[in-house]
């Protein structure tokens, strides 16, 4: 019988002017880092450069993927945590790095989402936790209503968004990648 696989322990920054930086993954239940390997796949979907972009990563945890779109140039990134101990880890990772563009906020993603001006983002980045399939419906709703029309969600779930939900928000399935228990999907607004 296999062991359970337990978070690393540390996630890297793979690309831009953050490359190689580690970031410490708390031990915090149900906190699963997006893999090096499914960021690497993104950012190559998205392009590597991200200058101008306004981004948000409404459910951070160790803050991966907001600080893998500043590392490329993002001139502004929401990091939004509820969880007080993962929040205050954001914003030492923030001041570590000298990460001006990023803004760490403690809350409810899909309440700070809602509290964007509709159409300024480019890019809403959603890895909400998968014990709770109303809350990724929510934050898909919240951030296709953040999200410029050409712009992009990123999703992590357990399982594909149908096509009649994304389309009922104005969004539609642009790329698809399965890692392990994740599908993350690129979204694009219409």
């Amino acid at each position: 019988m296999p062991l359970p696989r337990s978070p690393p322990h540390e996630v890297r920054i793979v690309g831009g002017a953050f490359r190689r930086v580690r970031l410490a993954v708390a031990d915090v239940p149900g906190l699963r880092p997006t893999p090096d390997r499914v960021r690497e796949t993104l950012f190559n979907w998205l392009g590597q450069d991200l200058s101008g972009w306004q981004v948000a990563d409404a459910f951070a945890g160790t803050g991966a993927l907001g600080l893998e779109a500043a590392s490329r140039g993002a001139a502004s990134v929401l990091l939004v945590e509820r969880h007080p101990q993962l929040a205050r880890a954001l914003a030492a990772a923030k001041t570590r790095l000298g990460a001006g563009a990023v803004q760490v906020q403690r809350g409810d993603g899909v309440a700070a989402l809602m509290q964007l001006a509709p159409g300024s983002l480019d890019l809403a980045l959603l890895d909400p936790p998968f014990d709770a399939p109303d809350l990724a419906f929510a934050a898909l709703a919240a951030a296709a209503r953040a999200v410029r029309s050409g712009g992009f969600v990123y999703l992590e779930a357990p399982r594909p968004c149908p096509p009649e939900t994304l389309a009922a928000h104005g969004l539609a399935a642009h790329r698809r990648l399965k890692a392990g228990a994740v599908v993350a999907q690129l979204l694009l607004k219409t």
